[in-house]
């Protein structure tokens, strides 16, 4: 068993496709009438049957929007450049500041994709 993809609720995933593209570098791998799966590169059949697949994200369109707090979220770093120029590149894509109870004296932040789904940008790895 290994983790293939994690997949996300929306109202639009191709608008959701194309905001963590830019946000993770990541590729459309696969897309249908109301899915789309992305990832950090496009995998051959080969790479696929010798497991060499890194897992996925998928968005699948849902009736209805997010209305409570992620169960599951993803924790994004930085790993050359600075917490602060991340979290403004962010916001420029699209994101929102978001306030989930996290406090004010935390070393990360919590923002939220276009559909309100929340996520934390960790301090940065850059030296």
């Amino acid at each position: 068993m290994r983790d293939s993809e994690l997949v996300v609720d929306c109202r639009d995933p191709e608008r959701l496709a194309a905001f963590w593209c830019a946000v993770l570098d990541f590729k459309v791998i696969d897309r249908n009438e109301g899915k789309v799966e992305i990832g950090s590169w496009v995998p051959t059949v080969e790479d696929v049957r010798a497991r060499q697949m890194p897992p996925t994200l998928q968005f699948i369109q849902v009736p209805g929007g997010k209305t409570v707090k992620n169960r599951l979220h993803l924790d994004l770093r930085s790993i050359d450049g600075s917490t602060e120029d991340e979290v403004t590149r962010l916001l420029a894509l699209g994101a929102t500041t978001t306030d989930v109870g996290q406090g004010s004296d935390r070393n990360w932040v919590v923002r939220a994709d276009p559909e309100g789904n929340e996520f934390d940008v960790l301090r940065t790895l850059a030296p």
